[in-house]
């Protein structure tokens, strides 16, 4: 890199809590979800067309799927949800406490979905799993012990997955078997502070680093695969939520939840969709095997 990367605002979505930023390139669309609101929200930057799906009830996060609709992580079940007429078909159970909802998800290398739950009290506690949903709808417990489950990325081999912890505020990388959806050892890559940037969402880039949201700091932080901080990013508004690599351009999420007036005054584009030019190439998303 040769300096701060330089973003401006790309859509004024006005999200309580923008999230799970994912780039669909076969149609050229960023989609995202306003969690406590229960959208989705599909935007074509060429000319500005969108369109969203409402839920009724809260929308954690989401993928692509191979058949062109989208699997979907509600509050405590996952559903696919077809984009031409809406309609939507159960697919799991996922087995969080009454106070937790679903969090966190992407679809792996594996053509499974992976999403983490989330105690949603506020005095959180270690409650809460990381699933892997398989598209006949089996869920398996991959991790335990989780406060907000979050940051889950792939490296482009498949090979290593990240994930953190937002409240216990650590990221780690896990060994990742793409043919079984095996996770093996697991290691320590980062121990953070709110001044450093509480772990949000996360990235991977071609070149094998990791992007992770700072959402308590405002910054977009980039960590070798060994652990070490490579750069940190000042982003233009505080609580960016999570990145997500789009060709030439680099899009990130953020949020208006719990933010004061004051604040609100001062950075009235909070919630909405930030975009810089991209210093690479994003991992390619995954894409549910549900055809």
């Amino acid at each position: 890199m040769s300096g701060p990367l330089r973003f401006r605002l790309a859509l004024d979505a006005r999200c309580t809590v923008g999230e799970s930023p994912v780039w669909d390139a076969e149609i050229a669309a960023l989609l995202f979800c306003d969690i406590p609101n229960g959208l989705i929200c599909e935007w074509r930057p060429s000319d500005g067309a969108r369109r969203s799906w409402s839920f009724g009830e809260s929308v954690g996060s989401f993928g692509l799927c191979r058949s062109g609709r989208l699997v979907v992580a509600l509050r405590r079940s996952v559903v696919l949800l077809s984009r031409h007429d809406g309609s939507v078909v159960p697919l799991a159970e996922v087995p969080e406490p009454e106070g937790n909802r679903l969090n966190d998800g992407k679809v792996g290398p594996d053509g499974c979905f992976w999403v983490g739950g989330m105690d949603d009290r506020p005095e959180k506690q270690p409650t809460a799993s990381l699933y892997r949903v398989t598209p006949d709808g089996r869920v398996e417990r991959k991790a335990e012990g989780l406060m907000v489950s979050n940051g889950l990325a792939w490296t482009a081999d498949g090979a290593t997955m990240v994930h953190s912890d937002s409240r216990a505020r650590t990221i780690d990388a896990y060994e990742f078997d793409a043919a079984s959806g095996r996770i093996g050892s697991r290691r320590r890559l980062a121990t953070l502070t709110d001044a450093d940037g509480r772990p949000d969402g996360g990235a991977f880039d071609r070149e094998g680093t990791y992007w992770s949201a700072g959402v308590s700091a405002g910054v977009l932080n980039r960590f070798s695969l060994a652990g070490g901080l490579l750069e940190r990013h000042p982003f233009p508004v505080p609580a960016p939520t999570m990145p997500c690599f789009a060709g030439g351009t680099l899009f990130v999420t953020s949020l208006r939840e719990g933010r004061d007036a004051d604040t609100l005054r001062r950075w009235p584009a909070l919630g909405g969709i930030f975009a810089a030019p991209a210093p690479g190439r994003g991992v390619p998303v995954g894409l549910f095997g549900d055809d």
